[in-house]
Protein backbone atom coordinates (compact mmCIF):
# COMPACT_ATOMS: atom_id res chain seq x y z
CA UNK A 1 0.00 0.00 0.00
CA UNK A 2 2.94 2.20 0.49
CA UNK A 3 4.45 1.40 -2.84
CA UNK A 4 1.22 2.28 -4.37
CA UNK A 5 0.70 5.49 -2.53
CA UNK A 6 4.20 6.56 -3.65
CA UNK A 7 3.73 5.78 -6.96
CA UNK A 8 0.35 7.69 -7.06
CA UNK A 9 1.99 10.60 -5.79
CA UNK A 10 5.38 10.45 -7.99
CA UNK A 11 3.50 9.72 -11.24
CA UNK A 12 0.69 12.36 -10.67
CA UNK A 13 3.61 14.81 -9.86
CA UNK A 14 5.50 14.07 -12.93
CA UNK A 15 2.34 14.07 -14.94
CA UNK A 16 1.54 17.50 -14.14
CA UNK A 17 4.86 18.75 -13.82
CA UNK A 18 5.77 17.77 -17.11
CA UNK A 19 1.83 19.19 -18.05
CA UNK A 20 2.58 19.41 -21.42
CA UNK A 21 6.13 20.29 -22.40
CA UNK A 22 4.40 21.01 -26.27
CA UNK A 23 1.38 22.15 -25.79
CA UNK A 24 -1.09 21.89 -29.08
CA UNK A 25 -3.72 25.28 -27.73
CA UNK A 26 -7.66 25.59 -28.66
CA UNK A 27 -7.37 28.49 -26.33
CA UNK A 28 -6.77 32.40 -27.12
CA UNK A 29 -3.91 34.57 -25.41
CA UNK A 30 -4.67 37.96 -24.39
CA UNK A 31 -1.31 39.72 -24.11
CA UNK A 32 -0.26 43.31 -24.19
CA UNK A 33 2.31 45.23 -25.26
CA UNK A 34 5.18 45.26 -22.72
CA UNK A 35 8.46 47.05 -22.30
CA UNK A 36 11.05 47.58 -25.25
CA UNK A 37 8.30 46.18 -27.62
CA UNK A 38 8.51 42.60 -25.56
CA UNK A 39 5.30 40.91 -24.59
CA UNK A 40 3.40 41.80 -21.33
CA UNK A 41 1.71 38.33 -19.85
CA UNK A 42 -0.92 38.71 -16.91
CA UNK A 43 -3.60 35.70 -15.71
CA UNK A 44 -5.47 36.23 -18.60
CA UNK A 45 -2.34 35.58 -21.06
CA UNK A 46 -3.76 31.62 -20.73
CA UNK A 47 -7.25 30.99 -21.45
CA UNK A 48 -9.19 28.26 -22.39
CA UNK A 49 -8.19 24.40 -22.89
CA UNK A 50 -4.32 23.25 -23.35
CA UNK A 51 -3.74 19.59 -23.69
CA UNK A 52 -1.11 16.47 -24.59
CA UNK A 53 0.92 13.76 -24.06
CA UNK A 54 3.28 12.82 -21.49
CA UNK A 55 5.60 9.40 -22.68
CA UNK A 56 8.70 8.74 -20.19
CA UNK A 57 10.18 6.92 -17.76
CA UNK A 58 10.75 7.61 -14.55
CA UNK A 59 13.89 6.76 -13.33
CA UNK A 60 14.73 4.64 -9.96
CA UNK A 61 12.04 2.39 -9.95
CA UNK A 62 12.09 2.00 -14.08
CA UNK A 63 8.56 2.82 -14.52
CA UNK A 64 7.38 3.59 -18.17
CA UNK A 65 4.51 6.53 -17.95
CA UNK A 66 2.11 7.91 -20.45
CA UNK A 67 0.18 10.50 -19.63
CA UNK A 68 -2.52 12.22 -21.29
CA UNK A 69 -3.86 15.68 -19.93
CA UNK A 70 -6.10 18.30 -20.44
CA UNK A 71 -6.34 21.82 -18.73
CA UNK A 72 -8.53 24.76 -18.92
CA UNK A 73 -7.57 27.86 -17.73
CA UNK A 74 -10.32 30.67 -16.69
CA UNK A 75 -7.97 33.60 -17.67
CA UNK A 76 -8.41 34.78 -13.70
CA UNK A 77 -5.92 32.72 -11.96
CA UNK A 78 -8.23 29.52 -11.55
CA UNK A 79 -7.37 26.47 -13.33
CA UNK A 80 -9.17 22.86 -13.61
CA UNK A 81 -7.45 19.39 -15.37
CA UNK A 82 -8.36 16.11 -15.87
CA UNK A 83 -5.28 12.78 -16.64
CA UNK A 84 -4.87 9.52 -17.78
CA UNK A 85 -2.01 8.31 -16.26
CA UNK A 86 -0.67 4.65 -17.75
CA UNK A 87 1.91 2.93 -15.46
CA UNK A 88 4.24 0.14 -16.79
CA UNK A 89 0.85 -0.58 -19.11
CA UNK A 90 -1.43 -0.76 -16.54
CA UNK A 91 -4.52 1.72 -16.22
CA UNK A 92 -5.72 4.28 -14.06
CA UNK A 93 -8.15 2.61 -11.22
CA UNK A 94 -9.96 6.13 -12.32
CA UNK A 95 -10.22 6.98 -15.71
CA UNK A 96 -9.97 10.40 -15.49
CA UNK A 97 -8.34 11.93 -12.65
CA UNK A 98 -9.38 15.28 -11.54
CA UNK A 99 -7.50 18.34 -10.56
CA UNK A 100 -7.88 21.87 -9.89
CA UNK A 101 -5.11 24.57 -8.68
CA UNK A 102 -4.28 28.31 -9.02
CA UNK A 103 -1.90 29.68 -11.22
CA UNK A 104 0.00 33.20 -11.36
CA UNK A 105 1.38 34.74 -14.83
CA UNK A 106 3.96 37.81 -14.23
CA UNK A 107 4.29 40.35 -16.55
CA UNK A 108 7.99 38.97 -17.78
CA UNK A 109 5.43 35.52 -18.97
CA UNK A 110 6.82 33.44 -16.18
CA UNK A 111 4.39 32.09 -13.50
CA UNK A 112 3.44 29.22 -11.07
CA UNK A 113 1.18 27.10 -10.20
CA UNK A 114 -0.64 24.61 -7.36
CA UNK A 115 -2.21 21.52 -8.37
CA UNK A 116 -4.55 19.15 -6.25
CA UNK A 117 -5.50 16.25 -7.21
CA UNK A 118 -6.27 14.34 -4.25
CA UNK A 119 -2.00 14.11 -3.46
CA UNK A 120 -0.05 16.80 -1.56
CA UNK A 121 -0.11 19.90 -3.20
CA UNK A 122 2.04 20.26 -6.07
CA UNK A 123 4.49 23.21 -7.24
CA UNK A 124 4.88 24.31 -10.43
CA UNK A 125 6.55 27.38 -12.74
CA UNK A 126 5.99 27.80 -16.07
CA UNK A 127 6.97 30.49 -18.76
CA UNK A 128 4.45 31.17 -21.52
CA UNK A 129 5.78 31.29 -24.94
CA UNK A 130 4.28 32.52 -28.12
CA UNK A 131 2.06 34.46 -27.17
CA UNK A 132 0.09 31.73 -24.54
CA UNK A 133 -0.18 29.47 -27.40
CA UNK A 134 2.57 26.78 -25.65
CA UNK A 135 3.50 26.77 -21.51
CA UNK A 136 7.03 24.42 -20.59
CA UNK A 137 6.02 23.12 -17.64
CA UNK A 138 9.06 22.62 -14.76
CA UNK A 139 8.78 21.24 -11.25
Amino acid sequence: MKNSLMSRIVVGSIAIVCLILALGASAGAQPGPGKRGRESCSNRTLFGDYGGLIEGTILGPNLALRTLIMAHFDGEGNLTDVDHVVLNGVPPAEEWRPGTGTYTINPDCTGSAVINTGNPPIPLHFVVVNRGNGIPWCG
